[in-house]
């Protein structure tokens, strides 16, 4: 059994591959796209909607007030980031149960890329939100001797979220071989179905973490002051 996608090649040429992790990126992608189109074909503001618009409107809903929730200002910008992440590799672990499916997200390079994202998603809303001095002068917060380490902190978080991913949907796939030739017939299912639970947690916590970054980033100065008065008072 394949522990990771990247060792999975359906094509190669030269120094050119075709691996799991390409492929099945691309049908996760796809299949977003499908179910966008479904959901959104007919919209309409009347009381008598359908399924596909209801279940969309709850969804987008729901991560709306998460982001409020932790970021507590103009979540609407932050939605379609957001939402694309946690989408993305909630969808790309639900479809673990499907045979021949290898989640994406299996992969360093996946959740790196994603990671990476992140990275660079942070400094672009703190700019846009507070200006580049704004956002840059809190690298030298409280002293100008805390910069490397404000430095090597923006690049750890990216490791770390890249890694926390990756680990899990690894050691789930795991588990899961080590069972198989153990116990064929009842402990992969229960397995499995525990790692489709996992999977779905950690996309949650990956949002949650890309919101907490992206949220410290983006807070103003009078933001930050505000709690702290509401707690003297």
């Amino acid at each position: 059994m394949n522990i990771s996608p990247d060792t999975i090649i359906y094509w190669q040429w030269g120094p050119f591959q075709l691996s799991a992790t390409i492929v099945f990126t691309w049908v996760v992608m796809a299949l977003l796209l499908l179910l966008s189109w479904l959901a959104t074909r007919k919209l309409s503001v009347q009381t008598d909607i359908s399924r596909w618009q209801h279940f969309l409107e709850t969804l987008v809903s729901y991560i709306q007030e998460q982001i409020k929730e932790v970021v507590r200002h103009d979540e609407r910008r932050y939605l379609p980031f957001i939402g694309a992440l946690f989408l993305f590799i909630s969808v790309a672990n639900l479809l673990a149960f499907v045979p021949g499916y290898h989640p994406p997200t299996g992969s360093l390079y996946t959740t790196g890329g994603l990671a990476l994202c992140v990275f660079f998603a942070i400094p672009i809303f703190g700019i846009l939100k507070q200006g580049w001095l704004g956002y840059f002068k809190h690298y030298i917060q409280p002293t100008v001797l805390m910069l490397p380490f404000h430095i090597i902190s923006e690049f750890s978080r990216t490791l770390s979220m890249a890694v926390r991913l990756f680990g899990n949907i690894m050691s789930g796939t795991m588990t899961v071989a080590i069972l198989l030739s153990v116990a064929p017939l009842f402990a992969p299912v229960i397995m499995q179905v525990l790692g489709l639970l996992i999977g779905q947690i950690q996309a949650y916590i990956f949002a949650v973490l890309a919101m907490v970054y992206i949220g410290s980033a983006t807070r103003t100065q009078e933001q930050q002051e505000e709690p702290q008065s509401e707690h003297e008072e």
